[in-house]
């Protein structure tokens, strides 16, 4: 296999295995820390949640990677990313620490949700910090394998970390257990980051830059400056519109998820039956997201990107009307899992989209502004369930709403994507599919293909 082909390339570099270590160990603790929200806002018996509650937690998730994403460059530019890996993972233990503290006094209130927040927030400098050192330590013709890899692996170690943290929570009985199981992660991470020097991820300054305000100060103008640039590009245009889409009505899917196992197939009294029952239907979503990585390759060679994102959307539909329209714990599982490759494999066609289809010079601001939609499009679902969604997540008519949803946006997409002409309208030079003649998605990676 081609993937494994390449790691086994990279792991050669002394470097590259030391900064993959401080990755892998980070996300694992990602998955941990996750299982510990997720048991506690959601799985204490203190508590019997609805979407609302659901709906707070996914904010506090989420809003930091969209008001933290645009500033974390900055900052990552002028301080040294090897000192950010480690002091990032010190401070987000330190956190954990606090967030223990609070669960066991019994508050989820404003305190708590600060606590995560900060810890989340913190999230968003180390993800950062390691994709902007990895050109620093493979060479520049090994970084799309690299692009490739990292993500990938990183994912698989944060679902392995959820996996884990579920069994401590489901043999210890304690969220406190799996709290300080990700303390000790993630002051592992911290101390693996000081294999590498001080200097050795960069930034590489020449005195030249801006200062830190004034960098700052330019940010606003940066997103407003990448928006105008996209209506010149209709193609990655079009596929920001799709995954805003696809996060909205995936989001929706997965806060019904969550009520259907916490409040409609358990009783307040199985609490723990319930959680372990959502970690398998997690881990079978988490499964067709490592499955669409292997596959969406092959399905860019065989048609073109905007075919595949199409069809996509449409078995996203069939599948969410059948078999999860059944209701039945087995029919969620096979559900999740085909709608879980499904999302992921739009999401890795669109970020090859937006990465061959904007010039470089506009790249980060496009990304910065990907960002937002797709983490805005989570917490506007979760918001939107918090309103229409029952207790017990059981509704045919916003089940309905969804499969409209991921059906219309096939067609609008396939739509307003068609190129008649055979060029893409606005100068993005092209093909079809949204890529550049002669080249497939599945030439190509970038870092955001396996984003959280």
């Amino acid at each position: 296999m081609r993937f494994i082909r390449d790691l086994w390339t990279l792991l050669k570099r002394r470097d590259f295995r030391r900064l993959f270590a401080v990755r892998l160990t980070s996300q694992f603790g990602d998955g941990v820390f996750q299982v510990a929200l997720a048991s506690y806002v959601l799985f204490s018996p203190e508590r019997a949640p609805d979407a609302a509650a659901i709906a707070g937690l996914f904010a506090v998730a989420l809003l930091p990677y969209s008001v933290l994403g645009p500033f974390t460059g900055v900052l990552l530019d002028r301080w040294s990313r090897r000192q950010i890996l480690v002091g990032a993972n010190l401070t987000r233990a330190v956190l954990v620490v606090g967030v223990g503290s609070i669960v066991a006094t019994g508050n989820a209130g404003v305190p708590f949700y600060l606590a995560v927040l900060l810890t989340l927030g913190v999230n968003r400098f180390l993800l950062s910090g390691l994709s902007a050192g990895l050109p620093h330590v493979v060479e520049r013709d090994e970084l799309v394998m690299a692009n490739a890899v990292t993500p990938t692996s990183g994912t698989a170690f944060f679902l392995i970390g959820g996996g884990v943290g579920a069994v401590v929570k489901l043999i210890g009985d304690s969220d406190l257990a799996v709290l300080g199981l990700t303390v000790v992660v993630y002051t592992a991470a911290a101390l693996l980051a000081l294999r590498l020097r001080r200097d050795q991820l960069g930034p590489d300054l020449n005195g030249d830059e801006p200062g830190i305000v004034e960098a700052l100060s330019t940010i606003a103008s940066g997103l407003i400056d990448g928006a105008r640039y996209l209506s010149t590009r209709k193609q990655a245009a079009l596929g920001l519109g799709a995954i805003g889409s696809l996060r909205f009505f995936f989001g929706l899917m997965t806060v019904s998820m969550i009520l259907l196992y916490r409040n409609y197939f358990y009783g307040p009294d199985q609490l723990d039956e319930a959680f372990g029952a959502l970690a398998i239907a997690t881990g079978a979503v988490g499964a067709g997201l490592f499955l669409a990585a292997l596959v969406t390759p092959w399905g860019t060679r065989v048609m073109t990107l905007r075919q595949w994102i199409t069809w996509l959307f449409v078995a996203a539909a069939v599948v969410t009307a059948v078999p999860i329209g059944l209701y039945t714990q087995p029919a969620l599982i096979v559900g999740g899992f085909l709608t879980g490759f499904c999302a992921q494999g739009v999401k890795i066609s669109v970020d090859t989209l937006v990465q061959t289809g904007v010039d470089d010079v506009y790249r980060g601001r496009v990304f910065a502004l990907y960002d937002m939609i797709y983490n805005v499009g989570q917490v506007s679902a979760a918001a939107l369930g918090a309103w229409i969604l029952p207790d017990d997540g059981k509704s045919y008519a916003v089940l309905a709403f969804i499969v409209l949803g991921f059906a219309a946006t096939a067609v609008v997409y396939s739509r307003l994507s068609r190129d008649d002409s055979g060029t893409a309208q606005g100068g993005d030079g092209l093909d079809g599919g949204g890529l550049p003649r002669g080249v497939r998605a599945g030439d190509q990676a970038d870092e955001r293909t396996q984003q959280g």
